[in-house]
């Protein structure tokens, strides 16, 4: 065999775009075919369109993109929530608060219906890289009531945006009211018959779960959360330079979200770039001293994720800070995989709901 060859044959081992430069979602085998089938009606199983838009575009053109993004994105979002059975035991209701920086803030509070005695709170933050989407959307809506549903009180903070309907705030606007939201919640245990506080969020939810976390412990806060689940967490922020550290960001780079988006989303959470090793903005930048001494924490991470190594290496920055922490791998998914596709993937939905309650109830 000449080494050209041996060369080629190697790489063929390799996974997803590693080994096959060209390859999609549709045509990675390790895609499970119930989600390559939900994704095929809106062409998310193949690659994207190019990103017309970069991080050295002009921001107003960055910010119309991410628009544009928002709203094609929750056309998505509500054809895969449309037609699911109700959930008919849970109680829903909105409280506005003041944030710190004195704006409104509507936390969305889900609960069962006739429960007693104290019940785990799950303090949740919507996906969208911190600049897109809301807690309002069916697919949040839907998350928490099947939270709900499980015995948890959840509250859903509606943070600003760095762009799209509740935009234009840049970095920290959102953390500010995660924080605030957190407070309140905190002053009202008792009233909301709630025995602990777990955050927990997907993708950009993902990272303001992480950030709200090493927040708590910078103002002193620490005792207000009992745990932390992030899934798929969106927290590199470097994504125009990926790293070897990272080789997920190449293998499963454009199955359903890609590295030119994200670089583009990450500039508009933090324009001026001032913030891009600071651990509040992009918690994979978190020191040991930063993660000494938080509470327990969950990682999830999806297979088919270009984010899968960002959550695995903090995962491991984790461990070796001392903090009690466990992952979880959801393989033949992409990006969120186990959040989004409820009706395509019903089982590995309710699989992820009940390890969030599981861990909940272990603290």
């Amino acid at each position: 065999m000449t080494t050209s060859t041996q060369n080629m044959s190697e790489r063929l081992l390799l996974p997803g775009r590693l080994g096959i430069p060209g390859h999609v979602l549709r045509t990675d085998p390790r895609a499970d075919p119930r989600l390559i089938a939900a994704c095929a009606p809106f062409a998310l199983d193949a690659a994207p369109p190019p990103v017309p838009v970069t991080a050295g575009s002009p921001l107003p053109d960055q910010l119309a993109y991410s628009a544009a993004n928002e709203a094609g994105m929750e056309t998505v979002f509500a054809t895969l929530f449309a037609d699911l059975p109700a959930i008919t035991n849970v109680a829903r209701r909105t409280e506005v608060i003041k944030g710190v920086d004195g704006n409104d803030i509507n936390l969305y509070i889900h609960a069962p219906q006739n429960a007693s005695g104290p019940l785990p709170c799950v303090y949740h933050m919507h996906g969208g890289g911190m600049v897109i989407l809301t807690a309002s959307g069916p697919t949040y809506v839907r998350w928490r009531d099947e939270l709900a549903a499980q015995g948890m009180v959840v509250v859903g903070v509606e943070f600003r945006n760095g762009a799209g309907k509740l935009g234009n705030h840049p970095f920290p606007a959102g953390l500010n009211d995660c924080m605030s939201g957190l407070q309140w919640t905190f002053d009202r245990k008792a009233t909301l018959g709630i025995s602990k506080i777990v955050l927990s969020g997907e993708s950009g939810g993902g990272n303001l779960t992480l950030a709200t976390s090493l927040k708590a412990k910078k103002d002193n806060r620490l005792g207000q959360i009992d745990g932390v689940y992030a899934l798929c967490p969106y927290i590199y922020g470097a994504w125009a330079q990926p790293s070897k550290e990272l080789p997920s960001l190449v293998e499963n780079d454009n199955y359903l979200i890609g590295c030119r988006q994200m670089e583009v989303l990450a500039n508009v959470y933090d324009p001026a770039r001032t913030n891009a090793t600071n651990p509040l903005c992009w918690p994979y930048w978190a020191t040991h001293e930063d993660l000494r001494g938080l509470p327990p924490h969950v990682i999830s991470v999806n297979e088919l994720d270009p984010l899968r190594d960002e959550g695995l290496r903090y995962y491991q920055k984790l461990l070796a800070a001392g903090v009690r922490v466990y992952s979880r791998t959801v393989n033949g998914t992409c990006h969120a995989g186990d959040v989004l596709f409820r009706k395509a993937l019903p089982n590995v939905y309710a699989a992820t709901i009940r390890d969030i309650k599981g861990f909940a109830d272990s603290l």
